[in-house]
């Protein structure tokens, strides 16, 4: 393998996984699920914490891989490991709520009923090389919160970053056939995993035409419908009025569509501008990226990093030559020298007549700008909300009718107002989509785990076994307050 920043450098070697340990894996899963799924959710919390503990030890290891092999900046990566942990601790205090006892129902006398949620077996977790660690991990410790086994299959480009999480995994006591990693690409290792008849659930994060992959393998299978839980991209837009603040405004433009190279499923695409603030705006804009430092993430002084690899890069250079033809070049950032070396694409801004144009998510550093007159707000509410997709959206504006407005009818898994439109916090800004951004439960959010579990219900017919204690023991009670005395029952009260 190596370095999207400096392809001449090697980082390490990776053996696929051949049929033979793809089926082997899910085999050992499948045998290990009912004895973890049966293990206390106190047990399966500790080794979550004690996992997220190890993350933030092994912290430098873990931002060093995220740089060399997933061209991450160092900023990125420290960010990635906190979330990682946060992930860890904030599922495992989630199981401890919703697993450990069952939730008793109301019912008749002579009866008792009870709710419980128990793990479905064995999830494949199949994760982006965008966040090697947070997303990777945060999958597989929802899923083993909730009581299943787990197969994860990590993206084919960050396979070293998976290796050392999965270990810190078993380090903090997950045991090895319980927690089983695979490798390699989607048509080979992917496919067959999810294709698996013993797989109970699939959790998914990465392309929109995967994700309809996926879907179509598990209803093809034999035996029972199993959930898919999949986060997929966006074509996010912003939306920026006359009343916003210039600088506070174009600061958050440049964090949301430039920072990690613009390889966030969060990064904003498309810019709205209204028309009457639209030029400063853009002269702003366009000074502002003319100082943006790209090169080696392993550079502290770096902000734009490489993209992922070549084929990634050829993609947004078909895509920038097309708007060139069918747009306006408005700024493009000069490579560094040396950047032939590595993969590397120039921060760009465009300005189109309209989102359709655009044709789909674009994944790396290009944003495309439309302007809009004032009176034309709700027609670009809905030429947003016909685009299908529904992961992030941000408003900048400082009337308050117009944000209540606008938010009110977007159709947005995750809405920003005044502020940029990445880096949701675990816990704080549950994260996912809506539409073709993905099938929800928020990941990072109270209902995630929800997911991940399936319900039993218990029903005992308690007057089988001699009638309700609980009434009968109700019953002594008043019996011996009517034996009392009135003197002694008068005593009785006033204590």
């Amino acid at each position: 393998m190596f370095s999207p920043a400096d392809r001449r450098r090697r980082i390490g070697r990776v053996s696929d996984s051949g049929p033979e340990e793809v089926a082997l894996a899910v085999r050992t899963a499948f045998a290990a699920a009912s004895g973890w799924e049966q293990t206390p959710v106190a047990e399966r919390a500790a080794c979550l914490e004690r996992t997220a503990d190890l993350l933030e030890a092994d912290m430098g290891r873990l931002i060093a891989l995220c740089c060399r092999e997933g061209g991450k900046t160092i900023a990125d990566g420290i960010a990635e490991v906190r979330e990682a942990a946060d992930f860890c601790r904030y599922y495992a205090a989630r199981a401890r709520e919703l697993f450990a006892e069952p939730i008793e129902l109301p019912g008749p006398t002579g009866e008792r009923n009870r709710l419980s949620l128990h793990g479905r077996g064995v999830f494949a977790c199949i994760s982006p090389w965008n966040f090697p660690v947070a997303i990777f991990c945060g999958q597989i410790a929802a899923a083993l919160a909730a009581g299943n086994a787990v197969v994860a299959k990590p993206a084919e480009q960050t396979p070293l970053t998976a290796v050392q999480v999965v270990e810190l995994c078993h380090r903090a006591g997950i045991p090895g056939n319980v927690l089983q990693l695979v490798l390699g690409d989607g048509p080979s290792v992917g496919m067959p995993l999810v294709a698996d008849p013993r797989i109970g659930g699939v959790a998914f994060t990465g392309g929109l035409d995967t994700a309809r992959a996926i879907n179509r393998a598990l209803a093809e299978r034999p035996g029972p419908i199993v959930p898919l839980i999949a986060e997929t991209g966006g074509q996010n837009a912003m939306m920026l009025d006359s009343s916003a603040l210039p600088e506070q405004a174009v600061a958050d433009i440049l964090a949301s569509s430039f920072q990690s190279a613009g390889q966030r499923c969060s990064a904003l695409r498309v810019l709205y501008v209204q028309e009457d603030v639209a030029p400063r705006l853009l002269e702003m804009l366009a000074g502002a990226m003319a100082e943006l430092r790209i090169g080696d993430p392993w550079d502290l002084s770096t902000d734009v990093g490489p993209i992922i690899d070549e084929a990634a890069r050829e993609r947004l250079a078909e895509h920038c030559a097309r708007m060139e033809r069918e747009g306006r070049l408005i700024y493009r950032c000069d490579l560094p020298p040396g950047a032939e070396h590595g993969c590397f694409f120039p921060p760009q801004v465009f300005e189109i007549d309209d989102i359709g144009r655009i044709g789909g998510e674009v994944f790396g550093p290009v944003l495309h700008v439309i302007r809009y007159p004032a009176e034309h707000l709700d027609m670009v509410i809905e030429a947003i909300n016909a685009t299908g997709y529904g992961l992030t959206f941000g408003i900048q504006s400082r009337i308050g009718r117009t944000v209540e407005h606008v938010t009110s009818r977007m159709r947005a898994g995750n809405l920003y107002v005044n502020r940029n439109m990445i880096g949701a916090v675990v816990g704080v800004q549950p994260f996912g989509g809506e539409g073709l951004s993905g099938t929800g439960p928020k990941a990072g959010g109270p209902h995630y785990l929800l997911r991940f579990a399936t319900e039993r219900a218990l029903s005992v017919n308690t007057a089988a076994a001699g009638g309700n204690a609980a009434l009968i023991d109700l019953a002594a009670e008043q019996d011996g307050s009517a034996s009392q005395s009135p003197s002694d029952r008068r005593k009785a009260a006033r204590l």
